[in-house]
């Protein structure tokens, strides 16, 4: 194992990286969260961010997302480089946290034909989108202040489906659910995987995240110590 979290240099000379971050730091109200962070996360691969509370990976996918602007170091995400243009990058990826981004007071068909509008995607993206989810039927008319929490996250993973997200980050998306949901929620990760999705899946619920991922990489005070 080395420290670097990185692929094969064959990979990320090619271009075949979706993230490359070297030296990163990145400054949360003054503060280090990310203190000089090395990865490469190869595209269609599902990497597992692990590590204790504090440790930067909400940071890192923040920075991945093009949320959090990179202080010191050198970071491309989908080819985009950090430094520069970050908003470029927000329509290629979808981030998952503790907020869901729905419209609560809009049902789930109309959340996703939102969504679908905005990105000009097809009415069979979107249907599939909506079988794939599991939100065919009487759940597609239900409000989404009014729905399971895992319904909820189901429907924010349907929306990232349907807006052709490249770059899935998912922070501790288990979190609140329960076995069905998990299930459920699992299901949508491998079939986004298996289309070619690259993921990035934060999270303490390591023994069912593992199974889900290609590789694991943790994360100590804002670096990466250790890839597998």
């Amino acid at each position: 194992m080395d420290g670097s979290g990185g692929t094969p240099a064959g990979d990320a000379m090619s271009g075949a990286a979706a993230v490359e971050m070297s030296g990163v730091i990145a400054l949360l109200g003054g503060f280090p969260a990310l203190s000089g962070l090395d990865l490469t996360v190869a595209r269609g691969e599902v990497v597992l961010v692990a590590g204790p509370n504090g440790a930067g990976k909400t940071t890192l996918l923040n920075v991945c997302a093009g949320l959090v602007p990179v202080a010191r170091g050198s970071a491309r995400v989908l080819g985009v480089d950090l430094t520069g243009d970050r908003a470029a990058l927000r329509q290629r990826v979808g981030l998952l946290g503790h907020r869901n981004g729905l419209y609560g007071d809009l049902t789930v068909s109309e959340n996703l034909s939102f969504w679908s509008e905005l990105v000009g995607a097809t009415t069979e993206e979107t249907d599939r989108a909506v079988e794939a989810a599991g939100l065919a039927g009487r759940l597609a008319d239900v409000r989404v202040a009014a729905l399971s929490a895992g319904q909820r996250r189901r429907t924010a993973l349907a929306v990232l489906l349907v807006r052709r997200a490249e770059l899935w980050l998912l922070d501790e998306p288990h979190a609140g659910l329960d076995p069905d949901g998990r299930t459920e929620l699992d299901a949508l990760i491998r079939l986004a995987a298996a289309s070619g999705v690259t993921v990035m899946l934060a999270s303490h619920d390591l023994n069912r995240s593992r199974d889900l991922a290609d590789r694991e990489v943790t994360v100590v005070g804002g670096v990466v110590v250790e890839a597998a």
